[in-house]
């Protein structure tokens, strides 16, 4: 049973830029890669002591089911020298489950939709890029419609297209 999922990027240590091509590329055997967005640059949210993030959202269809989909991405970070120290802190590559088909899931150690995706500027600009009308299964609302309730704060600046043409993967 395939499935789509819409997955956020973000690196901030290194070679931001080759961490994202790399994520990508591994994303690549867990699924098929549908759409990618344009990179943004984004500062941090919560730990604020740390570098910028380069970010991007990824549009997967998957044949796995919400748990795989989490011990196949954890397998990447960690494979990618992923090192949880510290909460928020700065990280190679950090890739989260936003949305998994219109499921709602409540489990531990994962929840989707992301609980902080309607707050987060840095995933909702590049997410509307791919499907601005995508619906939000919990608060229903579109993409489109969460982005403009956002108040102003949060720094994310467009650096770039796409790192990979979807033509590219698998």
């Amino acid at each position: 049973m395939h499935k789509v999922a819409f997955l956020s990027l973000g690196s901030n240590i290194g070679d931001r830029m080759a961490n994202i091509i790399t994520a990508l590329d591994r994303l690549g055997q867990v699924g098929e890669i549908i759409a990618v967005s344009s990179i943004y640059e984004t500062e941090p949210v919560e730990f604020m002591a740390q570098p910028w993030f380069l970010n991007c959202v990824v549009k997967l269809d998957t044949e796995k089911m919400p748990k795989q989909l989490l011990a196949a991405i954890l397998k990447i970070e960690q494979s990618m020298g992923r090192r949880r120290l510290q909460k928020k802190g700065p990280r190679i590559i950090d890739i989260d489950i936003l949305l998994f088909g219109s499921a709602v899931v409540d489990a531990e150690g994962l929840t989707i939709p992301h609980p902080s995706l309607h707050e987060r500027r840095f995933v909702l600009e590049p997410m509307a890029e791919i499907d601005a009308n995508l619906d939000h299964p919990a608060l229903k609302r579109t993409v489109r419609e969460l982005l403009a309730e956002l108040p102003a704060g949060q720094a994310v600046r467009r650096v770039g297209g796409p790192p990979i043409a979807e033509s590219n993967s698998r």
